[in-house]
């Protein structure tokens, strides 16, 4: 199997590669992560014209890429750089309305693909770890249109956005598949409140409340009560994202371990000549290439029409780089020794961002459940 990127592809690669060494340099990316911002907007635009938002969307929807391995490239890159920007809520948010909307409802996807709609993802709610068909989050009809209360938690950069997807339920119990809904709410729509903070590995998220919401009958993305599947597609490419943001951090947290290794001298010898550390730097190389392979066979399962071929690929990627992701954190900051500690040096917080993944849509745990879960489903 020929696993080389296409020459598009590569292109776009070393385009948004080069684009984040010049405009997003760490001293830049700390100031955008710390701001009350939490990303920047001029950075946004600029993603948004040099195609790197439609080059996660297809054809059809206005973009010009949207498959796995396009996403795979770009969330790569932006795992390089660290970048905060919230390429992430385009991906999921998009994903819904191209599979689910009415035409009128599509008509958002050249917004978000032209930066213009900054779209969120409210899914998580408190108590609900990981689990996504847990929604307590209650629609009821209202002569023709909708009432939503509830609240929903960790939604990242949910102070900009300007339209979220938000879940609710509108029949069956709290953990029920079926009876899932899925409604596009504008930001700026009464009854929602809205109350951000700092998240710990940089940018800002928010959690929502709603509180006698009233939407329109337009508002519901798809059919009432079959949200879930439109909603597990969502996520899933929101999944392989992560996971290719995570190799990306991988790959860099990699380069300068080996740099400082290549430069430090330790009772008049570079420490990179030390057995010990050579070994320790082997392994670590070896497990990122694992976890290479992971996000390669999850990107070409994505849009796999077998449920649950589908679901155990993205679920053992996400598997995977939650372990190497923890190994590569450790071990990089144990190989720099003290200073990897230091918030001066960008490893801290490619350590810090590469534990935190783990723990976006579904932790190491949650998706070994789910992989064993879907796995005995195809042997029956």
């Amino acid at each position: 199997m020929n696993f080389e990127h296409s020459e598009d592809r590569r292109m776009l690669a070393d385009s948004l590669n080069r684009f984040i060494a010049e405009q997003y340099a760490f001293e830049t990316r700390d100031r955008i992560a710390k701001s009350a911002q939490g990303f920047s907007t001029e950075i946004w635009r600029q993603f948004a014209e040099l195609g790197v938002i439609g080059a996660l969307f297809r054809e059809d929807d206005g973009g010009f890429g949207g498959a796995g391995f396009d996403l795979a490239v770009v969330f790569e890159a932006l795992g390089r750089g660290l970048v905060v920007e919230p390429l992430l809520g385009a991906v999921m948010v998009g994903e819904a309305i191209s599979r689910a909307g009415s035409d009128a409802q599509k008509g958002a996807l050249a917004e978000i693909i032209g930066g213009s709609t900054i779209a969120a993802l409210a899914h998580d709610e408190p108590g609900a770890h990981y689990e996504p068909a847990h929604v307590q989050t209650r629609a009821e009809r209202s002569g023709e249109g909708w009432v939503l209360n509830g609240a929903k938690a960790v939604v990242l950069q949910g102070e900009q956005a300007t339209l979220f997807l938000v879940s609710a339920r509108t029949s069956g119990a709290a953990d029920d598949e079926a009876g899932i809904s899925l409604f596009l709410l504008p930001a700026k729509t009464p009854g929602l409140s809205v109350r951000g903070a700092p998240a710990i590995d940089g940018g800002r998220v928010a959690e929502l409340v709603l509180d006698g919401v009233r939407l329109g009958a337009d508002a519901l993305l798809g059919a009432e009560g079959q949200g879930h599947a439109t909603l597990e597609r969502a996520v899933g490419r929101g999944v392989l994202a992560l996971c290719a943001e995570s190799l990306g951090a991988m790959e860099a947290a990699k380069a300068a371990t080996l740099e400082y290794l290549r430069t430090r001298k330790q009772f008049g010898l570079l420490i990179g000549s030390f057995q010990a550390l050579q070994h320790r730097m082997a392994d670590l190389l070896l497990e990122i290439e694992q976890a290479r392979s992971a996000v390669i066979n999850a990107a070409a399962a994505l849009d796999n029409a077998d449920r649950s071929t589908r679901e155990r690929a993205l679920s053992a990627a996400k598997v995977s780089i939650g372990r190497i992701g923890a190994l590569v954190a450790e071990e990089s900051i144990q190989l720099h020794g003290g200073i990897g500690m230091t918030w001066e040096l960008p490893l801290a917080h490619y350590a810090k961002r590469l534990v935190m993944i783990d723990h976006q849509l579904g932790d190491e745990d949650h998706h070994l459940q789910r992989f064993i879960a879907f796995g005995k489903q195809a042997t029956q």
